[in-house]
């Protein structure tokens, strides 16, 4: 029974430790982001997605799941990022891209800096 208990206790440090030592979200610099961006939502990748958005560490991973699913189930395909007012500081960002039956789409998208490293607060809607 001790056996247990001290099994039960180490499984749960350890589960602690690796929550407490995950990465802050975000890049160094926006030129990164935008890069890293690009390439997730090209790509439907969400675990690339969960790294770079403002959300609460607990549901980044659904979250980035259902955003990139979404877009996925459109047919979203050639997406690019486009900052503004510029590259260098950016406050926003404009998302487009084309979907599986050729039309157009667009969505804005707000970036935020915290503690130096640069991420997107994603919303819906999404196209």
């Amino acid at each position: 029974m001790a056996f247990a208990i001290g099994v039960a206790v180490v499984w749960v440090s350890v589960i602690t430790l690796l929550i407490a030592h995950q990465p802050d979200p975000g890049v160094d610099s926006p030129g990164q982001l935008r890069e890293n961006l690009t390439a997730a939502l090209n790509r439907h990748d969400a675990e690339a997605l969960s790294e770079l958005i403002d959300y609460p560490a607990a549901a980044a991973d659904d979250f980035a799941k259902s955003y990139v699913d979404t877009l996925a189930g459109h047919g979203a395909h050639d997406v690019t990022v486009k900052f503004a007012p510029d590259d260098l500081s950016p406050t926003s960002a404009t998302v487009s891209g084309k979907l599986a039956d050729g039309r157009a789409f667009d969505y804005a998208v707000a970036i935020a800096v915290k503690d130096k490293l640069w991420m997107v607060s994603l919303t819906p809607p999404l196209p």
